[in-house]
């Protein structure tokens, strides 16, 4: 299949759906324009503080896309690219971009808070609490694991103490010295746009040569050398601060400058995958449908029943609770106006839906040398999805320019850019758990700022950054990846309790929500489908005799997270149905 009509014809049917559903979606639900939204009732210069659209967009863009929409259109590739592709598009339009635009809308009507609140407005207290133990528990896996991904990207040894040598420690000196020049021009950058009001078209300017000067410096100047083990400590005190700094200094402008590198990564591609094509190059080798099953893996690639394996692996690049969260975390209190959260939500989630159909495209492209088995994986250093979307979209600008040299720099601009991604989203996670740590103490009407005594503590933001970030990162360091695992059905979960959740609100307040009905129900089914052939296999695993305690710990995780799903799954369709007499009444 040729990988430039692919790709043109799912921006084509992104760019519809977000032109006509998208505006239909704000009709339905009453967006309103001349509302005030919380970052300007509530504006306190910390957490609250309105934005400009292209600012909040780079943002929540760069908070949402991380690695999730590379990895996961490639590892599910072996299903095939149309099951895949499909996905995407109709997952994106339907399920993701209602999901997001959904929990933005609900929580600007919530005082900029999370959907936990939502859930409290929508279904009670009791539901409330248990959506954010559950979104807290997550979220600290989230910071376990990317402080961990960060760490390695960053440290001259592994995880497992083997030093690196040569090019590898090379590439990581180079990644861990641009990432510390980000953050500085992140801060000069946001001290010229908030403190000096220099407009925001003269400073991106100014921005993104800074990003080219600071490239050039870290590729050719990089002398930071520290192991795996340090790099954890430092990026724990990194985390502490930027969850609780005031989101003009830090969170907007670097998120902002990341979007500019997203950017350039979407734009790289789409010059690689038409040049390729134009030159007779650019086809996709992976084939139309591969099955129901993938019994064996090389360890690039999932494994399992198409459904539910394809639906929980792609996640952010069709539909992802965490979304959810930073829609109704981060981004619903730095909301400049109701219109824009069509662009910020449903927007970035199409344009996400694009990184994965680049990464489709990029797979395709490397198909026959990554589809085998392990040893001769291994052999040629595509051993990651991240190295598998560098090296397609490298390798597609080298077969029509023939230069090795370019090929080169655009695999590690590709490398660099998803690890100041997952940087971003390792801070925006630290600060999401820190809002759901205090929201948990608060009763019905209660605000950070009202609660006194015991609540006030427990509020404090300092104190729960504290316990976030010693509970996140100390799972990184002591083995995070055993209950890795559940996080794509953990996940997809989140999703699924986050339709539940604004489709019951809409529902009490009258608006129309039946475009939640078939992706809540549908997306509640993939989660306990896939999370009781998880507890099948670990009972098997078990009762087998060869189970570590890790085995054990997952099954009862998973039989959890079963338990919340039907908990919060009854509360959501009694109210609905009670919403439902009522009307009919």
């Amino acid at each position: 299949m040729n990988a430039a009509l692919v790709l043109i014809i799912s921006i084509a049917v992104l760019l519809c759906g977000y032109l006509f559903y998208g505006k239909w979606l704000a009709g339905q639900w009453g967006v309103d324009p001349s509302k005030k939204t919380p970052a300007h009732e509530m504006e306190d210069g910390v957490d609250y503080v309105p934005a400009k659209t292209p600012v909040l967009m780079g943002h929540h863009f760069s908070s949402i896309a991380g690695a999730g929409p590379i990895n996961g259109p490639i590892q599910a590739a072996i299903f095939g690219w149309i099951p895949v592709l499909l996905w995407v598009l109709i997952g994106g339009i339907f399920f993701g971009g209602v999901h997001d635009y959904g929990a933005l809308f609900a929580s600007i009507r919530h005082q900029g808070q999370s959907i936990g609140e939502v859930i409290e407005d929508a279904m009670g207290s009791f539901a409330k609490k248990i959506f954010i133990v559950f979104g807290y528990l997550t979220l600290l896996l989230v910071v376990a694991a990317f402080s961990s991904i960060v760490a390695s990207t960053f440290g001259s040894t592994t995880a497992t103490g083997d030093a690196l040598e040569g090019a590898a420690l090379l590439a990581h000196q180079q990644t861990a010295m641009i990432s510390i020049l980000f953050i500085l021009l992140a801060i000069v950058f946001g001290f010229l746009v908030y403190r000096k009001n220099v407009p925001i078209g003269p400073a991106s300017a100014i921005g993104v040569v800074g990003i080219i000067i600071i490239v050039a410096i870290g590729m050719n100047f990089c002398p930071i050398s520290i192991p795996y083990n340090v790099w954890m400590w430092i990026l724990a005190a990194y985390i502490l601060v930027a969850s609780v700094t005031p989101v003009w200094i830090l969170l907007q402008p670097r998120d902002y400058l990341s979007s500019f590198l997203l950017y350039f990564i979407i734009g790289v591609a789409f010059i690689a995958i038409i040049g390729a094509s134009l030159a007779g190059h650019g086809h996709i080798d992976i084939p139309a449908f591969a099955g129901w099953k993938i019994a064996e893996s090389n360890g690039l690639f999932a494994t399992g029943n198409l459904f539910p394996a394809l639906f929980v692996t792609i996640a952010c690049g069709a539909i992802s609770g965490f979304h959810s969260l930073v829609s109704s975390g981060t981004t619903s209190k730095q909301l400049d106006n109701e219109a824009n959260a069509r662009p910020v939500a449903y927007g970035s989630m199409l344009i996400e839906c694009v990184v994965a159909v680049i990464s489709l495209c990029a797979v395709g492209f490397v198909w026959n040398t990554v589809n085998v088995d392990k040893e001769a994986l291994a052999a040629t250093g595509l051993t990651s999805p991240t190295a598998v979307f560098a090296g397609g979209i490298s390798q597609m600008i080298g077969s029509f320019t023939g230069s090795e040299k370019l090929v080169s720099i655009i695999y590690s601009m590709f490398v660099l850019a998803v690890s100041v991604f997952c940087l971003t989203s390792l801070d925006t996670a630290t600060r999401l758990a820190r809002y759901m740590f205090q929201e948990f103490w608060l009763g019905p009407d209660e605000t950070v700022q009202t609660v006194s005594g015991t609540k006030k503590v427990l509020c404090n933001p300092y104190l729960a950054t504290i316990i976030t970030v010693v509970l996140g990162v100390g799972l990184g360091m002591t083995g995070y990846a055993k209950i890795w695992p559940l996080f794509g059905a953990a996940n997809q979960l989140l999703a699924a309790v986050g339709l539940l959740a604004v489709c019951t609100w809409l529902g009490k307040i009258g608006k129309n929500n039946k475009m939640f009905y078939i992706p809540m129900v549908f997306m509640l089914i993939v989660t306990i489908t896939s999370l009781c052939q998880t507890i099948l296999g670990k009972f098997k695993a078990i009762g087998a005799g060869g189970a570590d305690v890790w085995a054990y710990i997952q099954a009862v995780l998973a039989i959890l997270l079963v338990v919340l799903a039907l908990v919060l799954a009854v509360y959501s369709f009694a109210n609905l149905a009670k919403q439902s007499k009522e009307k009919a009444a």
